[in-house]
């Protein structure tokens, strides 16, 4: 019963207003503000404990298997499949009740004043010239703030404020409960695959990888908030995570223009790629060369896998592009009219 409906819920072609209408901002706002209240006052990942019982399962699922009798094995081997059958179908049918559903929703360019064609080459070049500008301009305060406010209490508490202020840009109510970032077990796999962070769906809490360096906090942080707000495309959480840095410190904004000129140089021409990177004053540069360091020491094996099967997970639950939806984040930012002060306007 339970792989059928895990089979139908995965297959079922669902009317995305009316999974905006009743989930996304219907039950959704109030999963998300107990789950996240919830697994925030517990002080490790709820993740780690979902590893350990999963891990406990499959541990006894072998030990009945090894202690059969021969004769008997083949049925403890289907028993355990059958079991293995209904865990998954079950771990299915959470993941979409607590926080999947959002993948059907529609994209957040039907409620922006969104237009593909004002993303053009042209366009592209000039926001990564501001980028560089700005990037020089604010690399002393927002190191002179990292210094002087480390740690991830102090950083929750300062970008708060501006995650309220990029959801209400996006005609967003209630508001997501922003959760304080944890690490877990993982940790180690997340150094070796390159992950920066993710949210944990099963107990709608945030996890960093802690090798993420702190300039790049603060977007990292905001990102996965604006998954928790409901928007599961990674750029949406990006446009979500550049809204929020947009309205914080200067720490706060350097990481998030940061993160865009990371995205910016991957859609300009390569001699015009170098030009902005010479623009580039010693400062911007080196935290670049940093964040080039720090993703280098992955180990290419597992990064490889680690991204083919996340692309194949997007893929699955209707996000087209795969893992390359992480760049369209561009596409969000120029494509979307503004009003005074950067704004997005809404349709």
């Amino acid at each position: 019963m339970a792989a059928a409906a895990a089979a139908g819920s995965a297959l079922a072609p669902l009317d995305p207003v009316l999974v905006e209408r009743w989930y996304s901002r219907g039950a959704y706002p109030a999963i998300q503000s107990v789950l996240t209240s919830v697994s925030g006052v517990l002080p490790l990942a709820l993740l780690d404990v979902w590893i350990v019982l999963a891990a406990g399962l499959a541990a006894r699922g072998l030990w009945r298997i090894g202690r059969a009798a021969r004769g008997g094995r083949g049925r403890a081997l289907a028993a355990a499949a059958v079991n293995g059958l209904f865990v998954v179908s079950a771990v299915y049918l959470a993941f979409l009740a607590c926080w999947g559903l959002n993948y059907r929703r529609p994209a957040v360019t039907a409620r922006l004043d969104f237009d593909r064609a004002r993303v053009t080459d042209q366009a592209v070049a000039a926001t990564a010239a501001r980028a560089v500008t700005t990037l020089n301009g604010l690399h002393a305060r927002a190191h002179a703030e990292l210094d002087s406010q480390p740690g991830d209490a102090s950083l929750r508490l300062a970008l708060a404020p501006a995650f309220g202020l990029a959801q209400r840009a996006l005609g967003e109510e209630p508001f997501a409960r922003p959760a304080r970032p944890k690490t877990s077990v993982l940790s180690p796999y997340f150094r070796w695959a390159s992950i920066d962070g993710l949210i944990n769906p099963l107990g709608l809490e945030v996890i960093v990888n802690p090798d993420v360096l702190p300039v790049e906090r603060p977007f990292v942080l905001a990102h996965e908030w604006g998954h928790l707000a409901g928007w599961a495309r990674e750029s949406e959480a990006s446009l979500v995570a550049w809204l929020t840095c947009r309205a914080g410190s200067s720490a706060a904004q350097y990481s998030g223009w940061l993160s865009l000129y990371w995205h910016l140089r991957r859609d300009v021409a390569p001699g015009r790629r170098a030009q902005l990177d010479q623009q580039l004053a010693a400062g911007p540069r080196q935290d670049l060369d940093a964040i080039a360091a720090r993703l280098a020491r992955g180990q290419p094996i597992v990064q490889q896998a680690s991204w083919r099967t996340y692309d194949s997970f997007l893929k699955a639950n209707r996000v087209p592009s795969g893992v390359r939806n992480y760049d369209e984040v561009v596409l969000l930012v120029i494509g979307t009219g503004t009003d005074v002060g950067d704004r997005p306007r809404l349709r």
